[in-house]
């Protein structure tokens, strides 16, 4: 963590899951031997050790709308950005599959687009508790102090939606930032809409330019019908740099990296089965045109995209969350990214590991001594740490 707040990495998203799943197989062996989502700690006690150990990064966590109640998590939130002093963000995510529900009560999770209603509702009801008190409701202990909270400038909200009926107002003082900066990666109808909507920070990883092109479009075309301001909202797609000392050696790591090895499709294949045994599936044929889920509907409609009639075992052996290729000396790579952001607009990118394993010290290695140092050196990035919190260093960001 100290090293990428040293090459002057904006930000770290630490994703969650809360659920060991048995979908692929049947079984827990499959996941547990790839490890594509578990073992896994809860992020938000992960970010106040980040936090504690760091100055200036910005740490996104992720929470689901799905199974905390909204003052819970405006609270916890709350409190994480006073012990980050202002550096806390919040990914917002709906949750997938029926085995994360049975977690909590439940048999299975609401359909795909109302789990997205109740995501807009929560939001709503967090911004509302978050605004419950005026920033300068609390006064400095001076001596002779009579009062440290000024009463009248803390209020309900009275809060009462078709899924959530909150009193507030929230009991912390006001969060440094205002608010812990929102981000969502959407790439459903449903999703781009509620990113649009709340987020400060989108991450998607649409494929190539076109689409990435695309994607921003309809983001921004959403965010001015919400009556946004669309610079405000800031998009990053997903990429896996692979770098070398040479092109050569890059191409030799790419080819480690993108090799169809079984370890490699299981891991997929895992990942994928939200609420879909991909287990039962022929790998060697194409994705059923039957196959539908209420999990993450996106990643299937992708998915169905990619493989453009090839077997599940090429689609997958093929197919990685990142928006484009990015292969070479860290030179060559900061080239293309220019090149990408000059072209398809956009706000930066968001670096991926891979998960399960893959994300490893020589990889930090590559990203935080090779490529951040280049991109610091052309000024796009790296180039310091803006304003007193998360929220103003975005906001100063190029």
């Amino acid at each position: 963590m100290r090293r990428f707040e040293r090459a002057g990495i904006d930000f770290v998203m630490l994703e969650d899951s809360t659920a060991l799943t048995d979908i692929y197989g049947g079984t827990f062996e499959s996941e547990l031997k790839w490890t594509p989502r578990a073992p896994k700690h809860d992020p938000m006690a992960l970010a106040s050790r980040l936090a504690y150990e760091t100055d200036r990064i910005g740490i996104v966590v992720t929470a689901s709308t799905s199974f905390y109640p909204p003052f819970l998590l405006t609270r916890l939130l709350s409190t994480l950005d006073h012990l980050s002093r202002g550096r806390i963000g919040w990914n917002i995510v709906t949750s997938t599959g029926d085995r994360a529900a049975q977690n909590f009560g439940r048999d299975t999770l609401p359909t795909h687009d109302a789990r997205y209603e109740i995501a807009e509702e929560f939001v709503d009801v967090a911004n509302k508790l978050w605004a419950s008190w005026d920033a300068d409701a609390a006064s400095p202990i001076v001596p002779n102090l009579e009062s440290y909270v000024d009463h009248t400038k803390v209020r309900t909200i009275d809060h009462d939606g078709e899924h959530f009926s909150v009193r507030g107002p929230l009991n912390t003082l006001p969060s440094p930032q205002g608010k812990p900066v929102l981000c969502q990666a959407g790439a459903s109808k449903s999703g781009i809409d509620l990113a649009a909507r709340v987020s400060d920070l989108v991450v998607a990883a649409p494929k190539g330019r076109d689409a990435m092109r695309e994607y921003r479009k309809t983001v921004r075309a959403r965010a001015t019908e919400f009556g946004r301001d669309p610079d405000a909202v800031k998009v990053l797609y997903m990429v896996t740099p692979i770098l070398g000392e040479t092109e050569d050696d890059a191409r030799r790591k790419a080819e480690r990296y993108y090799e169809a090895t079984d370890a490699a499709i299981a891991r997929r294949l895992i990942m994928l089965s939200g609420d879909i045994d991909f287990s039962l599936l022929d790998v060697d044929k194409p994705i059923p045109d039957d196959l539908r889920t209420e999990g993450s509907t996106s990643i299937l409609d992708n998915l169905r995209k990619w493989a453009n009639g090839r077997s599940i075992r090429e689609t997958v052996a093929t197919e990685r969350t990142e928006s484009l290729r990015l292969v070479g000396t860290p030179q060559t790579v900061a080239d293309e990214m220019e090149s990408v952001m000059d072209d398809v607009g956009g706000d930066g990118f968001l670096f991926f590991g891979g998960g399960g394993g893959v994300l490893n010290r020589r990889y930090v290695d590559d990203v935080c001594d090779g490529l951040m140092p280049e991109l610091s050196r052309r000024g796009v990035a790296g180039t310091g740490y803006r304003g007193s919190n998360f929220r103003e260093h975005l906001a100063g960001a190029r």
